[in-house]
């Protein structure tokens, strides 16, 4: 079974992952700050000895870890820049080369809906966070083009069990698909640098599928079941106009800000 690194494991995508890509035959190590089941290492993904003993004897990683919400400078810095750096930095030293990063919607947030969003759209980050997952992406293409990875960036829309606003009725990722997905990433065949969006086959869904499907992704879920649960938006809802909804209103470095 070929063995894949997640960095992040303990959160919620990563949890995800955890208990799913084993039935698509990896064999799962978890690294974290916090101790987990199974094949685990706990440690920083700032701290390169601790990476170092994570990426021992693995053939790909998925690095989740970082902030995963809007945050002062210093804190997205520390965690999604620096740290960034030091997984793509240990993967190299590994001679780990198929890399799936966990990019974000934020990362194009400020951009305006209007039709169903390609990713040939120029980034437009709405946060520090945002400005992260662009750098995140950078790094994947750069490791692509002068390390030899095969790497996937995938902008995430929203990964829980099931949508909790409106907006997520478009940009829901289950956590099947999402084991679909990154499944399809860590295996599709000719990979150089790809950019693909990370949600579910949402009957109001507002993002291009398609470079994902050429992957070999296959979504089966639609959060449109869920649409009863919440009221419309409308044009006038913050949550609306943007691709990164009311964060494009937060202050800088501040969640809800």
């Amino acid at each position: 079974m070929p063995k894949v690194l997640i960095t992040g494991a303990a959160g919620t995508v990563g949890g995800f992952l955890c208990e799913g890509l084993p039935e698509y035959g990896w064999e799962v190590r978890g690294f974290d700050l916090q101790s987990g089941d199974g094949d685990w290492v706990v440690g920083s993904i700032q701290d390169p000895e601790a990476l170092d003993t994570a990426f021992a004897g693995v053939d790909a990683v998925v690095h989740l870890a970082g902030s995963s919400h809007e945050a002062p400078f210093e804190t997205i810095s520390n965690a999604n820049l620096d740290g960034t750096y030091q997984v793509f930095e240990a993967a190299r030293r590994a001679g780990v080369r198929r890399l799936v990063y966990a990019s974000s919607n934020h990362a194009v947030g400020f951009t305006e809906r209007s039709g169903l969003l390609t990713t040939e759209v120029p980034p437009r980050p709405d946060t520090y966070y945002g400005v992260s997952k662009v750098f995140g992406e950078a790094m994947c293409s750069l490791y692509a083009d002068k390390a030899g990875f095969q790497a996937v960036a995938i902008r995430i829309g929203t990964c829980f069990r099931k949508p909790k606003t409106a907006r997520m009725l478009a940009l829901w990722l289950s956590p099947a698909d999402a084991c679909r997905l990154f499944h399809a990433a860590l295996t599709a065949p000719d990979v150089h640098y790809e950019v693909v969006y990370g949600v579910s086959d949402n009957t109001r869904g507002w993002l291009d599928l398609e470079p994902a499907r050429r992957l070999g992704y296959k979504p089966q879920d639609d959060a449109e079941i869920f649409a009863g649960e919440f009221p419309e938006l409308t044009d006038a809802d913050p949550e609306y106009g943007h691709v990164g909804g009311a964060w494009t209103r937060f202050g800088f470095g501040v969640q809800g800000g």
